[in-house]
């Protein structure tokens, strides 16, 4: 049996002695360097291990349909194979070949510890894409919004509440382009004579003034299948004839995704949180529906009736007025009105609540806006405003920006099937959960002032932490006691919510 390779009993146990088999290219480290990239990785394994206990009985659970007598690699194993893909930050799935596949360094022992597994040798990268479509998007899917039950059953994000609502902001973005036609499901945009198709989506994630932007649901942005036109488009149908149809939007999105929402958080008390393309009768209809609070930036144009009764309203109640002096000279105005009739174009009438906020500094002015159904007060509406509104604004730089630009690479084709696709970005959502909660968390605040820095001043940067965790798998025997499910339960992790 390989050294790396313990019996798994033996390695869930930690009988294993806690050598340190380092690679020769680790011995060049400093004692200090190669401390900080151990301690990197402990915090990892010990934040996984402390949220999710039973992570590994949930990826043992993936359905699997390959063929059993064929089968070489555990579901387990591939699974963490894949998320260690986007927790690595490694850019492509032909990475894993190139930094992860060298039976020399420690990665096969640290992974099999991780998963629960006892495999023998390491995966090429189209084993991964395989498994995927063995497993199917939708199981990690479920498997995503099990990681999210598990944090707020535990409470652990209960200061991320407002007003008892977890603030979930809605936005766009696109995460695939193809210059040439990939498939049915593509919408298409036309440049003159140049014709690109696009893979978009509709994500809701939690978020909070801290830092936190995790993903709790997401909805392809899609148009249906030619076979799903009936009367309108046959098999035989032309491309650009098919182009013609009216294209799927965000606000189909979200009537497809609310319903999904709803099933996977039934009890969760939810406030959406978006822009002025939400403000309108059906987006409120949906959330009144299914009893959720929302806060939607309020803008002129979007609903022009609507803001200039507003306006009319706002003289009448002075006393709806609040002032404040922030740090640096910023004074911002907060003025309110309750309990506005709001008809939309299907003839629903709605009440609601507008707030207008000016915000002054020493050398501008800016002016927010926003409808929401929570009450509004001089005790509540800075804490709508800033705590519902402004952060919708985390799922674009905390969200999507982190995941295209800091090497989580989203907008990079993992795969071209149109399942596998799917897949991939779930576990990319996946993995930006695990590591915000070991980013924010209180494991590795206390590695940063061992060395007397904040986290982001000891690693130079979010990109830099995902190197030296993949250096840690691939140089160093991580301690048994990290990957051990019972002391996980001894201790503590608090979010960084100064």
């Amino acid at each position: 049996m390989d050294r790396r390779t313990p019996p798994l009993e033996e390695t869930l146990s930690g009988d294993i002695p806690t050598h340190h088999r380092s690679h020769k290219r680790s011995r060049h480290r400093s004692p200090a360097e190669g401390g900080k990239v151990l301690g990197l990785g402990e915090a990892f394994v010990k934040t996984i291990r402390h949220f999710w206990p039973g992570l590994s009985r949930q990826l043992g659970a993936l359905p699997d349909t390959r063929y059993e007598p064929f089968v070489e690699y555990d579901r387990k194993f591939l699974a963490w194979w894949g998320l260690l893909l986007f927790c690595f930050k490694l850019g492509s799935r032909r990475q894993l070949d190139y930094d992860l596949r060298d039976n020399d360094t420690e990665v096969l022992h640290n992974v099999n510890r991780l998963a629960g597994t006892r495999q023998k040798s390491l995966p090429v990268h189209k084993t991964l894409d395989h498994f995927l479509g063995h497993v199917g998007s939708e199981a990690l899917a479920q498997l995503r919004t099990w990681c999210l039950r598990r944090l707020i059953r535990m409470k652990a994000l209960d200061a991320c509440r407002l007003m008892g609502r977890f603030i979930i902001a809605l936005d766009g973005s696109g995460f695939l382009v193809f210059h040439k036609y990939h498939c049915p499901q593509c919408l298409t945009q036309k440049s003159g004579n140049t014709t690109i198709y696009l893979h978009n989506i509709l994500e809701a994630k939690l978020v909070d003034s801290h830092g936190l932007a995790l993903s709790v649901g997401t909805e392809f942005i899609e148009n249906p299948s030619r076979d799903d036109q009936p009367g309108k488009t046959t098999r035989h149908t032309s491309l650009s004839a098919y182009e013609k149809i009216k294209q799927d939007c965000e606000l189909k999105a979200f009537a497809r995704l609310a319903p999904k929402l709803k099933k996977d958080f039934p009890q969760t008390r939810l406030c959406i949180s978006a822009d002025s393309l939400f403000a309108c009768g059906p987006v409120i209809d949906i959330c009144d529906q299914h009893k959720w609070s929302y806060i939607c930036t309020f803008k002129e144009g979007r609903t022009p009736d609507l803001w200039q009764d507003f306006m009319g309203l706002l003289s009448l109640v002075p006393e709806n007025t609040l002032r404040l002096t922030l740090p640096k000279d910023i004074r911002q105005l907060y003025r309110w009105v309750n309990d506005i009739t709001y008809v939309d174009s299907e003839e629903r009438p709605h009440k609601l609540n507008a707030i207008l906020c000016e915000e002054t500094s020493p050398t501008e002015t800016h002016t927010f806006a926003w409808i929401t159904d929570m009450p509004v007060n001089k005790d509540s509406v800075v804490a709508i405003a800033s705590q519902g509104g402004r952060q919708r604004h985390k799922i674009e730089n905390q969200g999507f920006n982190i995941q295209k630009n800091s090497g989580l690479n989203l907008e990079h084709a993992y795969s071209f099937d149109q399942d596998n696709i799917k897949s991939f970005y779930y576990l990319l959502q996946i993995a930006h959960i695990f590591l915000q909660l070991m980013e924010l968390g209180s494991l590795l605040k206390r590695l940063a002032n061992d060395h007397e820095a904040s986290p982001i001043r000891l690693f130079g940067s979010l990109k830099n932490i995902a190197r030296r965790l993949l250096e840690c798998f691939r140089y160093f025997h991580i301690p048994d006691l990290a990957f051990d499910p019972i002391n996980a339960t001894r201790f503590q992790i608090r979010l960084d919510t100064s």
